[in-house]
């Protein structure tokens, strides 16, 4: 059972298209204990330790993230971010996305209400509109398992301070 924020985290790839038919996968990262959205970045597969580096300065790194057995969360490289930073990698199951509710349900929420409901223009379009419903979830978004609050603000009351918002141009 978590207790604190920063206890377990989960992250997944969610694919979708601008409107010209070009891909574009998206990572979300969630904090399982509050349910913030930590980040949601439109990123290659390689990208995603630099969002993990952002959000490690940001927020601090939790004990365990939670994924599935994509090929990026379980290449080399986020191995060893992962062993260097003492982050302990949980899989869930091959064919098992009920390991990772969590995810699951942020992940369907997000294509819900802002994938299937946006017409992205080009990326940085798809950013920006993705950003804006994050912060949206996190701010006014009450979530009954936590209080009736938003995750924002449920957040706060185990902090002595908010973090900045995570966006693609804080890492530039």
């Amino acid at each position: 059972m978590l207790t604190a924020p920063n206890q377990c985290w989960s992250m997944d790839f969610v694919a979708d298209a601008l409107f010209d038919g070009r891909r574009f996968r998206a990572l979300t990262v969630v904090d399982n204990f509050t349910k913030e959205s930590l980040a949601i970045e439109v990123v290659k597969g390689e990208d995603m330790v630099a969002v993990m580096e952002w959000l490690r300065h940001q927020r601090h790194l939790p004990q365990r993230i939670q994924t599935d057995n994509g090929s990026e969360f379980i290449s080399m490289v986020m191995d060893r971010w992962a062993y260097d930073h003492g982050v302990t990698m949980d899989y869930s199951r091959p064919g098992k996305p009920t390991d990772n509710p969590f995810i699951e349900s942020f992940n369907g929420s997000f294509r819900d209400e802002c994938l299937n409901t946006h017409w992205f223009l080009s990326l940085e379009d798809a950013r920006r509109k993705i950003e804006n419903w994050r912060v949206d979830y996190n701010h006014l978004r009450t979530h009954s398992s936590i209080g009736d609050v938003p995750p924002a603000e449920f957040a706060v009351r185990f902090t002595s301070q908010p973090k900045a918002e995570f966006s693609s141009s804080a890492r530039a």
